[in-house]
């Protein structure tokens, strides 16, 4: 369906070009780089004028002071360099969008600038800032490139094309004074992938984080789901062997009948009330419970409302009884309910044992039936069992179900308790 509307919906036109080009991507300028990542903004954001403003500015007012103190040996600054740097740093506006003809054109414009007998200075961090866009945004090779081509350019004017080139007079250059475009070099890359490796880092931590988020969200649904399976599992068998009792009844003993409805009004009540608790979680986080959640201290409710279907249950209880930790006393009921609502449902004893043992690190529970199984279909999902040995996966615990070899059924649990649990952290 979501595949359906993502397809009958009108993509929005792209900046280099109509439906024809959406088979064939971004062009080259534009693609994705070597990391499969785009520019910061995607080429859909806002223009960094801040900021190219500033640079603007600084590189302007710098080439001044710079060119100040190098007058023996480089040219005046006038219009013509003026324009160069202008037009260098007003790419800068593109290089988000662009990163790849930017990093080139500052590379070519600080070139012309340098060659035309310009004095070092603030030209580089035009080519810097393109350069460090480039590398950023994932296009590492085109970054270098235009890093190298500023580098191998500038070694062709100062150590051969110099007798053509402004300023007259001055000689060759020397090694040593290459020192400086090499720092520079060096600095832009370096800085430029420290930044593109952090960039990189952030993305899969915040990539993790979705996921997390993500697998917190499945798991809650999942404990929804759990818990409202066990709520109306055990309240809707009750109530279909009530309202069987019932019809049966109607016409020869109507005051039974109307104890089965009696008792199928109570167990629709809770059941209400139990799914309302469940759905209260769905309410703004850090809100308390209006209710608080069924454990073990509830089970003679659960032997009531058997004994209201017809099945006798017999509680038995060794060790010292304590309170459990929240979470292992919910799912020790919620288990208990689950393993008499297939009892009432799947087998034809109408007596059941049910046995809490307290012991130092678990809690164990074991229900039983003498059976046999009915065989009929009663019904339901079929996730009770599933069900049961999530709620013990969840807490380290075990659940083990299945025919006894005398006949009948068991069920055995194993919840660790609080002071356990605790040991595995």
């Amino acid at each position: 369906m979501d595949e359906q509307r993502e397809h009958g919906r009108r993509r929005p036109p792209l900046p280099w070009g109509g439906p024809a080009m959406w088979r064939q991507g971004p062009p080259w300028w534009n693609r994705r780089g070597e990391t499969g990542e785009t520019g910061e903004t995607g080429g859909a954001g806002r223009l960094p004028w801040l900021t190219t403003l500033a640079i603007t500015v600084f590189v302007q007012v710098g080439s001044k002071y710079a060119t100040e103190g190098q007058l023996d040996d480089r040219e005046a600054l006038d219009t013509y360099a003026r324009l160069l740097l202008l037009a260098g740093t007003a790419s800068l506006l593109l290089r988000h969008r662009y990163p790849i003809p930017v990093a080139y054109f500052t590379a070519g414009t600080a070139l012309v600038y340098l060659g035309a007998g310009y004095a070092y200075g603030p030209v580089l961090i035009t080519v810097a800032v393109g350069c460090f866009a480039a590398v950023v945004a994932g296009h590492r090779r085109a970054a270098w490139g235009a890093v190298a081509m500023l580098w191998a350019g500038h070694l062709l004017v100062a150590h051969w094309l110099y007798r053509w080139l402004p300023p007259d007079g001055v000689g060759q250059r020397t090694w040593g004074q290459e020192t400086v475009v090499a720092v520079w070099v060096v600095a832009i890359i370096a800085v430029s992938e420290l930044a593109r490796v952090r960039r990189e880092q952030w993305m899969r931590e915040r990539a993790e984080r979705a996921q997390a988020a993500e697998r917190r969200a499945d798991e809650e649904r999942l404990r929804m789901a759990r818990e409202l399976h066990d709520v109306l599992a055990h309240s809707i068998s009750v109530i279909n062997v009530q309202a069987g009792v019932g019809l049966a009844l109607l016409d020869s003993d109507p005051e039974q009948a109307r104890t089965a409805l009696t008792t199928i009004k109570a167990a629709s009540k809770e059941a209400l009330g139990e799914v309302r608790q469940v759905l209260d979680t769905l309410r703004a986080p850090g809100d308390a419970p209006r209710a608080p959640a069924p454990g073990l201290d509830r089970l003679p409710e659960l032997v009531e409302q058997a004994a209201a279907t017809g099945l006798t249950v017999d509680v038995d209880t060794e060790g010292t009884a304590r309170k459990p930790a929240p979470g292992v006393d919910l799912a020790a009921f919620r288990i208990i309910q689950e393993a008499l609502t297939n009892v009432v449902r799947h087998s034809g004893s109408r007596h059941a044992r049910v046995l809490v043992r307290y012991e130092a690190a678990a809690l164990t529970l074991r229900v039983d039936d003498d059976g046999p199984a009915t065989g009929a279909d009663a019904g339901g999902s079929g996730n009770g069992l599933a069900g049961m040995r999530e709620r013990a996966a969840a807490l380290n615990g075990t659940i083990e179900a299945g025919a006894r070899p005398d006949g009948g059924f068991r069920v055995t649990a194993v919840l660790p308790t609080r002071t356990a649990l605790q040991e595995d952290q």
